[in-house]
């Protein structure tokens, strides 16, 4: 071994670099707190994209399956632009191509035993752990959602699923009798959640003796596609699971099939009217999971600070492109100015950018013609009158973003009150008492969700079994349970993901 003894480097220490480079002492940091960026590195990404050249077909049978000639979709970063790869405009033939795939595949997937379907779907869990940082990563970038997001919440919820799924796989002989698999299913889902909520179609049917046929959000494709692929290196039979990607007039096409016997969607509730109005008539099952807007009622008996950050994970998780997002605010009388100038100090800390970055409390909208949506609901709110406080303390130059958005001072008949904005904005109400509270929640046409907020647990749950909604939350905001029912009420669609009911 060399002597190193006495040695000396002409090269700067990594201390001494930080040192040249830092004009703040320790003091002004402490004093600002500022943040530093913390970026999650997208190698594992871009080594997937180039490794299948960054041109992506349907996945059927087991395999990659890509026709010549077909026009091709863009897909592009949200927080910068760049586009990413292209995946491919689906056809007639390609739904055909995969319903007769998947029909084949049930014959021998129906009659296996439910423990070796359960080992299957227990597989597919395990490999989604393997991959979590691949599904994170790139989730965060096909979609705009914070990276933090997809490491903590998205991913988990979609292994715990799997492993839930499993277990009914392997009890269903004995607790689900004389049950039979529907057959094919048609699973239809948004880009807002692309694979959490495949996972709450695919797990379940799967357990069933089920095949599935999905096609995910023409947006937001790719960890769909992932998914198909690492299902298949987990061993899954060719044909049990497959993906098609294309328009919502291709996944027309997949809800028509002949051979398609239940469709499964999750999206917005005009584009479920039109499901239903396809499917009436025909003998398929259908369910349909679909907006929302949710009430976020807070009494003054409630702990406020505790409250101001179930706003937050309430209406700005996810740029608040979440169903069950609560994005209607009533506050009672008593305590309405002081929450409202919390939740204002709250936002004056609040970053926006990045998705890839961890310090970032929201990342991006999905696509430009969203975020042009969203700022035309906050716009009519504007005309009527409403006072719209916006913070752009940490806002990006570019890239598809959207500041957070609180809207007071507005009318229970407001658009920006009655519709689904699907974005990062946030409508506040007063109210004087707990039935005043029960009447502005239940003063909408949707019934997904919504939470209550006090120590009175007494007043909680009086409260909540008044509010017509599917799910409601005590003292918290978008939390999923695989064992939990969850769905709505009136024009949130019908039927449930997630417990034992989705096996229905």
């Amino acid at each position: 071994m060399a002597a190193t003894t006495g040695a000396t480097s002409s090269a700067p220490s990594q201390s001494a670099t930080v040192a040249a480079e830092s004009t703040e002492s320790i003091a002004d940091i402490f004093a600002s707190m500022s943040y530093g960026p913390a970026p999650e590195a997208d190698n594992v990404v871009q080594a997937w994209l180039e490794d299948k050249k960054r041109a992506f077909g349907h996945f059927i049978d087991g395999k990659y399956h890509q026709p010549a000639g077909r026009k091709v979709y863009e897909v592009k970063n949200p927080a910068n632009g760049k586009v990413l790869c292209t995946t491919m405009r689906g056809e007639s033939e390609d739904v055909e191509l995969a319903v007769k795939a998947a029909r084949k595949a049930h014959t021998t997937w129906s009659k296996l035993a439910p423990h070796v379907r359960a080992r299957h779907i227990y597989s597919i869990a395990r490999h989604v752990q393997k991959h979590a940082r691949l599904f994170s990563v790139l989730e965060s970038m096909d979609n705009g959602k914070t990276f933090r997001e997809t490491r903590d919440a998205d991913i988990p919820i979609v292994v715990r699923h799997f492993y839930h799924y499993a277990g009914w796989a392997q009890l269903s002989d004995t607790e689900m009798r004389n049950w039979k698999s529907i057959g094919v299913i048609g699973g239809i889902v948004p880009w807002n959640f692309p694979l959490m909520l495949l996972t709450w179609k695919l797990a379940p049917a799967l357990a069933m003796g089920n095949t599935v046929v999905l096609k995910p959000a023409s947006y937001t494709s790719l960890s769909a596609i992932l998914l198909a692929e690492v299902c298949a290196e987990a061993g899954l039979p060719p044909g049990v699971f497959n993906v098609v990607t294309g328009s919502g007039a291709f996944g027309s096409m997949l809800a028509a099939h002949p051979d398609v016997d239940k469709v499964a969607f999750t999206g917005s509730t005009l584009v479920g009217q039109k499901l239903r109005k396809l499917t009436a008539g025909t003998g398929k099952k259908i369910s349909l999971e679909l907006g929302g807007k949710s009430p976020f009622i807070v009494f003054d008996s409630a702990d406020l600070d505790s409250a101001v950050e179930g706003v937050v994970n309430a209406i700005w998780f996810n740029q608040g492109q979440v169903c069950s997002a609560g994005s209607k605010l009533l506050v009672q009388e008593t305590v309405y100015d002081k929450f409202i100038d919390k939740l204002k100090e709250r936002l004056t800390h609040f970053r926006v950018g990045s998705s890839l970055d961890k310090t970032m409390d929201m990342g991006a909208i999905v696509d430009e013609s969203q975020r042009a949506s969203v700022e035309e609901f906050v716009q009519s709110a504007r005309d009527e009158g409403a006072e719209v406080y916006q913070a752009s303390a940490c806002f990006p130059s570019a890239g598809c973003f959207y500041p957070p958005t609180l809207i007071t001072k507005v009318q229970t008949v407001s658009k920006v009150v009655q519709e689904e904005i699907f974005g990062p904005v946030l409508v506040a109400l007063p109210f004087r008492t707990a039935k005043e509270a029960v009447s502005l929640a239940n003063n909408t046409r949707y019934g997904l969700a919504g939470s209550v907020w006090t120590e009175n647990v007494s007043l909680a749950l009086e409260v909540a079994l008044l509010i017509k909604a599917g799910a409601i939350w005590v003292n918290a905001h978008n939390l999923f349970d695989a064992a939990a029912g969850f769905g709505g009420y009136k024009e949130s669609g019908f039927g449930r993901d997630g417990g034992k009911e989705v096996s229905h």
